[in-house]
């Protein structure tokens, strides 16, 4: 028995949304604000209702503002018309459970709706809503509140001491500030099973009763990021943990003999220290009995020792761990990150054994456990270690001995399921792709979640297999934090990767607000394959540039050795071979490029189509399609080289070399990377396109040493000796806004 999908309707970021459950572990992924936290905070406010309680704040804001219109500016609905509008209308959460043959059904079969043997689905309705009676009562109120507010707008009224104008004194309060202080009024919490259509796949919406009790059923729990964890010398914090377990497993049957043999040794020991207390504190009691009443030794006291198991563990427990030289140091000497894992580790097991539940109870048959931030206070390492380890640490799900009414013992199991949230590319590196829900925000007010395993799916689909086993390996191995960026931008090489941050600093300095370099963007690597990024890119949704090279060539006569006989196919074609050219050279009119024919949709490599290209006709958005298509409001931008100076570069080196004459050819700066014949020549015919196809030795040596060369002006701007080519600029303009 497990759960499929969470559903969530109106809570803070969640307005409309789906999480789909994997049978274990549900790594939840996304950047910052896109209702991670929040997932957790419904949960609990629903599900462990008696320990939170909803807020004015926890409302969707198009809910919110959608229902300030629904008080204050529509005609009153009739009932009839109210219902039209949903079932009620508030903050929702639906569990949607999944349940098998073999699976035991006492308890869930009291929520089935539907006896249908090929629906094996129920559904668990949480709802904070407003209904009919409360949506008149809310209008009513709202509407004195709105007459007294004005009454003492009025009565406020005076006239301004440095004008005839009317002002007034008082501020009147408005939707926000009534709807906090009353929403309890009109928005009750109801929960009760509903029904799942089995041919629509969706709930069927039914009337929700007040007081059902599913803890039977379900048992939620959660670890939050903001753990007790520090290394100060007079923090115990395992040490504390240590009891908090041992008070969990003392009423479990399988710890049963351990704690008799313990509480044995406990009544053992206080036989033997009330007999030291009696000699260490005769004195007192001594002088007690000349102050005990009207009589000497009307009042006697004995002292006796009565340790109890819980207490003496809670302060007299100590974490140690061992050093080197086998000494034994105390937890507060460990490193922080150390101390959170195995905090983490002990307050997972006190979860588990909070899952089993009172000492005559089962175990809920559904067991959800949510692990916020694991990464908190933890280095790299320790993240690989711990969601290597996770799954392997709670395979055993939840295990309970009972006894039956006949004294027999049998053994309860249950599985878990846990959702684990994370800012970690250290953690996505090492899981499962399968296990992997992503948060895509749509706009301020709403997320939605997609599971990776669909981005597959897109790939099969396409006949992409290899390039998506590609993906899975990079992402793992070298950019898993492309998940949480907000902006990337693919490049080619290594000039473009190792020159970039100084281009991008050259820009923030020039063009000041909202720089490049406070922002979030991940450079990635991609040589000549940015389009196997293409389903990814949109499966992210992230604002992405890519900056390639226009690659332009033409065709020649391909030639036999002799070099004048022209080679003939088998066919008896001529046969030709490409020739590398700048994009204005008279002969050129292709591009090799396979990104650009890929991401345009373009049959031909005609080359006069990317030449004419203008800035605003390079930004793409995905169609319904899933087909890439022109839009000036799309997140994607390609740029490559453009005309400049009256000259149109092939590749980097050569827009650079172009636009950089002076900056190349000076004999102070040393480049070791250049060939000393093509830069000699280059000094003469000024031919960027020669020098960067023949007289470059080392690409990743060329961007160093132009950096080394760099040189600041009179106002301390870096880089001033060098120009950034056009189209790389334009790309960094467009990806510094937002």
């Amino acid at each position: 028995m497990k759960i499929k999908q969470i559903q969530v309707d109106n809570y803070r970021l969640l307005q409309n949304f789906k999480l789909d459950l994997e049978d274990e572990l549900s790594l939840v992924l996304g950047k910052n604000n896109t209702g991670k936290t929040s997932i957790l905070s419904v949960l609990e406010k629903f599900i462990n209702s008696e320990k939170s309680k909803f807020t004015s704040e926890d409302f969707n804001l198009v809910f919110k503002n959608g229902l300030e219109d629904l008080i204050k500016n529509s005609a009153e609905k009739t009932e009839e018309e109210f219902k039209e509008l949903g079932k009620d209308l508030g903050i929702k959460l639906r569990l949607v459970i999944e349940y098998f043959d073999n699976d035991d059904l006492s308890n869930i079969c009291n929520v089935m709706m539907n006896l249908d043997p090929d629906n094996n689905k129920v559904v668990l309705g949480f709802n904070f809503v407003i209904n009919f009676d409360g949506y008149r009562k809310f209008r009513k109120e709202y509407s004195e509140f709105e007459k007294k507010e004005k009454l003492k707008f009025e009565k406020g009224k005076i006239k301004s001491e440095d004008s005839e104008e009317v002002i007034s004194t008082y501020s009147p309060r408005g939707f926000n500030e009534f709807f906090k202080q009353n929403f309890t009024e009109y928005f009750k919490l109801y929960k009760g099973p509903l029904e799942w259509n089995l041919t629509k796949s969706e709930i069927i919406e039914s009337t929700l009763v007040g007081s059902e009790n599913f803890k039977d059923i379900l048992n939620f729990k959660s670890i939050k990021a903001k753990r007790d964890v520090n290394n100060k010398e007079t923090d115990k914090t395992l040490s504390k943990q240590t009891s908090e377990i041992y008070k969990r497993e003392e009423t479990s049957e399988e710890q049963k003999e351990k704690i008799e043999k313990f509480t044995d040794e406990l009544s053992s020991t206080d036989k033997t220290l009330t007999g030291i207390y009696a000699d260490i504190f005769k004195a007192v009691i001594s002088d007690i009995k000349k102050f005990g009443g009207l009589q000497e030794n009307e009042t006697n006291i004995e002292i006796f020792s009565t340790l109890q198991q819980r207490e003496l563990l809670e302060g007299n427990t100590t974490v140690m761990y061992s050093h080197e030289n086998s000494d034994k140091l105390p937890e507060h000497h460990n490193g922080l990150g150390y101390m959170n894992l195995i905090s983490l580790i002990f307050e997972i097991k006190i979860q588990v054994e909070e899952f089993k539940r009172g000492k005559l109870e089962k175990p809920s048959d559904i067991n959800l456990l949510f692990i916020e931030e694991p990464e908190a206070h933890t280095h790299p390492q320790m993240q690989y270690v711990f969601i290597k380890n996770i799954k392997e640490l709670l395979k055993g799900g939840i295990n309970k001995k009972l006894k039956n009414d006949e004294g027999e013992e049998k053994i309860i199991q249950r599985e878990l399921q846990y959702i684990v949230s994370t800012h970690s590319s250290h953690i996505v590196a090492e899981s499962k792709f399968d296990d992997i829900k992503y948060l895509k925000k749509l706009n301020k007010n709403e997320v939605i979640s997609k599971n990776l395993k669909d981005l597959e799916k897109e790939y099969n689909e396409k006949g992409q297999q290899q390039n998506y086993k590609f993906l899975k390996q990079y992402l793992t191995l070298n950019r898993a934090e492309l998940f949480f960026t907000d902006k990337a931008i693919f490049i080619e090489g290594d000039t473009e990767r190792i020159l970039l941050p100084a281009m991008m600093k050259k820009i923030d300095s020039e063009y000041p607000e909202n720089k490049l370099l406070s922002q979030n963007i991940s450079i990635v690597e991609v040589g000549a394959y940015s389009h196997i990024f293409e389903k990814f890119i949109d499966f992210i949704g992230m604002k992405s540039l890519i900056i390639t090279d226009i690659d332009s060539y033409y065709l020649v006569p391909a030639m036999e050795k002799d070099k004048t006989t022209p080679k003939i196919k088998a066919n008896g074609e001529p046969e030709f071979k490409t020739q590398k050219c700048p994009a204005n050279a008279p002969s050129s009119d292709k591009t090799s490029n396979h990104s650009l024919l890929f991401f345009y949709g373009k049959t031909c490599d005609d080359l006069s189509y990317f030449k004419e290209l203008l800035l605003e006709s390079k930004t793409l958005i995905k169609d319904k399609n899933k087909e890439w298509k022109v839009d000036k409001k799309g997140k994607l931008l390609i740029v490559y080289q453009t005309e400049e100076l009256g000259y149109h570069a092939r590749s980097f080196e050569d827009a650079f070399f172009k636009l950089n004459e002076d900056f190349i050819s000076n004999p102070s700066n040393e480049f070791e990377s250049l060939t000393n014949k093509w830069i000699e020549k280059f000094r003469m015919d000024k031919d960027p396109f020669q020098l960067a196809e023949k007289g470059v030795n080392s690409k990743p040596s060329l961007a160093i040493e132009i950096l080394r060369n760099s040189a600041s002006d009179a106002s301390g701007n870096e880089y001033s000796n060098w120009q950034i080519p056009a189209y790389i600029k334009e790309g960094l303009l467009w990806l510094k806004e937002d």
